[in-house]
């Protein structure tokens, strides 16, 4: 792997809506090159810069944690026309020594990638091609950071193809619940949302459907505490239609059940566990009155042994479309877009919660 040194910077459910226009992303309203210059960011209580993706601006990425690193797969980056392109590029933050290196890239190249890790390997199953248009893969991959090395694996079963789903693990099965299937950019651009719920087990390589989640969502915050699967936020059909809709599935009974909904309705965040909290970054949407293109600043954990959030100190860079894992205690979150749509950054944060 090349390597660089680090350089430190600074309870009712409504009824779905319709499908409408959606503007993401939409490089000719959002052109990375003429982005005005952002504010110096403000770092609160638990938050640091650390060294930004070396290769530069990414958002619609998923992340994973295989022992002290921190692998960014996939996504969307700036082109040389100002527009955007989907790369399947993989690269490595090395958390003790706070440098950056490139390992194999993803055999497909996809944005919204479901990715997931399990015994020391990462798993992707499926995400969303690139292009003008976007569209459900169902292409599936396992990575071994011991050998640097993809495996194929049998694409997901026809049907259940989407990316952006919300993501968790429990013993050897991963689970996704809702996505998106396709996307169609601006003007006259539409999202097809599904309430789809699935599960793979790495050992047999078998799926399962399972019960559908109470309305369908993307752009979703996904985890696993004890046996319990949460969904938290999202959007349904557009980056308005934003939701603080917290929806918990029982593992062993194999139903949902509604909890306290997240204080801020948002699509887009970046969710992860610390102990039997989920924490929630960032997002995008419609708040207060504020038109589309809204970003969120909002850090929000959700308490899952007493069913109740807590705001914390706010992003010291607001962005949607990132992702965020944990690595002893803290979490790292790095890339995502500025802008309601695309405007990708190389932004790379740390949160450490209180008392960690």
């Amino acid at each position: 792997m090349r390597q660089w040194s680090a350089l430190l910077l600074g309870a009712v459910l409504v009824a779905a809506p319709t499908a409408q226009a959606y503007a993401h992303p939409d490089p000719t309203t959002h052109p990375p090159a003429e982005a005005p210059a952002a504010a110096e960011p403000s770092y609160g209580k638990g938050w640091r810069p650390l060294a930004p993706i070396a290769s530069g601006p990414r958002q619609e990425h998923s992340v994973a944690a295989v022992g002290d690193k921190v692998y960014v797969i996939g996504g969307i980056v700036p082109d040389s026309s100002g527009g955007f392109t989907t790369t399947g590029r993989m690269e490595v933050y090395d958390t003790r020594r706070g440098t950056w290196s490139d390992a194999a890239p993803l055999p497909v190249a996809m944005n919204h990638p479901n990715v997931a890790a399990v015994g020391g390997r990462i798993y992707v199953l499926g995400g969303l091609s690139g292009g003008a248009s976007w569209q459900a893969l169902g292409d599936s991959f396992v990575y071994d950071p011991h050998a640097d090395r993809w495996r194929r694996l049998p694409s997901m079963p026809a049907g259940i193809e989407r990316g952006s789903a919300a993501m968790g693990v429990h013993g050897s099965r991963i689970y996704l619940a809702g996505g998106m299937r396709t996307l169609t950019p601006s003007p006259g651009g539409l999202q097809d949302t599904v309430d789809t719920v699935s599960s793979y087990d790495v050992v047999t390589g078998r799926w399962r459907t399972l019960p559908s989640l109470p309305q369908a969502r993307d752009h979703v915050g996904g985890a696993v505490v004890g046996a319990t699967f949460y969904v938290i936020g999202g959007r349904d059909r557009g980056q308005v239609n934003v939701r603080d809709t917290v929806y918990a599935y029982d593992l062993r009974s194999r139903r949902w059940s509604q909890r306290a909904p997240m204080p801020t309705a948002r699509g887009g965040i970046a969710t992860a566990i610390v102990g039997t909290k989920i924490y929630t970054f960032g997002g995008e949407g419609k708040h207060d009155g504020s038109g589309p293109d809204a970003v969120f600043d909002q850090t929000e954990a959700y308490d899952t042994r007493h069913d109740r959030w807590q705001r914390l100190a706010p992003m010291p860079v607001p962005r949607h479309g990132t992702a965020a894992v944990a690595v002893g205690g803290t979490i790292y979150i790095p890339g995502g877009g500025t802008a309601g749509g695309g405007r990708p950054v190389d932004v790379n944060d740390a949160y450490r919660p209180a008392g960690r």
